[in-house]
C-alpha cells in the first residue's frame, strides 16, 4: 500500500482489491482513516506500509538504535577503523604494502552484513587473510593470538572514535530528542540498543542526547551485554526482559537491515530511519520507512502501531 497523506479502506475476507493479500483475515473490519506523513521519494521509488488486521498489542515501549538513528556514525566509525590499521601498520594479503584501508563503498557492504566491530575485523580477516602489524610482525596464526589482534585493534578504534565524538563536530539526527521527550513525557518505557562497545555508546549519548536524558532511559544495552549481535534478536529480547513489557508492545527505531532484522525476529515492530549507506536496502519488513524523524511526532507512532502495524 503506497504511503499517502491520509487515506481509508476497508478489509474483508471477500475483498476483491489490489491489496488481496490482505484479504486472509480471518475478520472483517473497517480501518479508520489515518493522518500520515508525507510520501516519501527515494531514488524515485515509492515507500510502503504493511497494513495489520490486529490490533491486540499496545504501545508501551520505543527503543532506539544508537550508531545510524540517533547520530549518523558510520563515515565515523570507518575513520577509526582506518586509523587504527594505520597506526598498527595492519597490512592484509589484500593490502600490502600500503596498512589496510576501508573506502566507503566496501565499508558501506561491510557494515549493512555485519554488526559490530569486532565480528566485522574477524569475517575481513578470514576472508582475506590475518595480516601482520606492530602487534604481530608475522600473522598470527592462533586463536588466541588472533583475539589479541582484534582486541588491541577495537579499543584503539574504540578511543579513536570517542576523540572524534568528543570534538564537538557531530550532532543529533532530526527529531530524535523532540521523539525522545515526547515518549518520555506520555509515560512510555524508553531504551538504546546498540551493538557498538558500550564505552563509545555511553559517551555518545552522553553528548549527543545529553546526561539527563541518558540516565532517565529505562534500559540501555550495548553490544557487550549480548553474546550475538544483530541480526540475531538477543539485544531487543533482553530489552524486552530488562523492560518488562512484551516484545509486541515495543516499537522499534533502526536504521539499517540488520537492525531490522534483529527487531522482527524478537517480535518486535521496527520502523526505519534510513541513512544514505542505508538507502538501497530491502525494508519490506519496516512498518514505515523515513528519510529522518523530523516530521515524525509519537501521536504518529501511536497511530502506526495501534491501526496499521504489519501482522506477525
Amino acid at each position: 500500500m503506497v504511503m499517502a497523506s491520509t487515506f481509508s479502506f476497508t478489509l474483508s475476507h471477500t475483498s476483491s482489491t489490489s491489496h488481496s493479500y490482505l484479504s486472509q483475515t480471518k475478520h472483517a473490519f473497517r480501518c479508520p482513516t489515518i493522518k500520515l506523513p508525507s510520501s516519501i521519494n527515494r531514488n524515485n521509488r515509492r515507500v510502503f506500509f504493511k497494513v495489520s488486521a490486529s490490533f491486540s498489542s499496545s504501545f508501551q515501549a520505543l527503543i532506539f538504535d544508537c550508531d545510524g538513528v540517533i547520530l549518523e556514525s558510520e563515515h565515523l566509525h570507518r575513520q577509526a577503523y582506518n586509523d587504527a590499521f594505520l597506526h598498527f601498520n595492519v597490512r592484509s594479503p589484500s593490502s600490502s604494502p600500503q596498512p589496510l584501508n576501508w573506502d566507503i563503498q566496501f565499508y558501506d557492504q561491510l557494515q549493512n552484513q555485519i554488526g559490530g566491530g569486532k565480528p566485522k575485523m574477524r569475517w575481513y580477516f578470514k576472508e582475506h587473510g590475518w595480516p601482520s602489524s606492530t602487534l604481530f610482525e608475522t600473522p598470527p596464526t592462533d586463536d588466541e593470538e588472533r583475539a589479541k589482534l582484534i582486541d588491541t585493534l577495537q579499543d584503539w578504534k574504540t578511543e579513536r572514535y570517542k576523540d572524534i565524538i568528543k570534538s564537538g563536530s557531530v550532532k543529533p539526527r532530526p527529531g530524535v530528542l523532540r521523539l525522545m521527550d515526547e515518549a518520555r513525557d506520555a509515560g512510555k518505557k524508553l531504551a538504546v540498543c546498540s551493538a557498538a562497545t558500550k564505552s563509545s555508546v555511553i559517551l555518545c549519548l552522553e553528548n549527543l542526547i545529553g546526561l539527563e536524558r541518558f540516565q532517565s532511559l529505562d534500559c540501555f544495552l550495548a553490544g557487550d551485554d549480548v553474546k550475538e549481535k544483530k541480526p540475531d534478536p538477543s539485544i531487543y529480547l533482553t530489552a524486552s526482559k530488562n523492560l518488562g513489557i512484551s516484545e509486541k508492545n515495543c516499537l522499534v527505531v533502526e536504521d539499517s537491515v540488520i537492525g531490522l532484522q534483529a527487531a522482527t525476529k524478537a517480535g518486535m515492530s521496527c520502523v526505519v530511519t534510513y541513512t544514505s549507506s542505508t538507502a538501497d536496502q530491502d525494508f519490506n519488513d519496516a512498518i514505515a520507512i523515513y528519510t529522518d524523524l523530523s516530521n515524525i511526532s509519537l501521536k504518529d507512532l501511536e497511530l502506526l502501531f495501534q491501526d496499521i502495524v504489519a501482522a506477525k
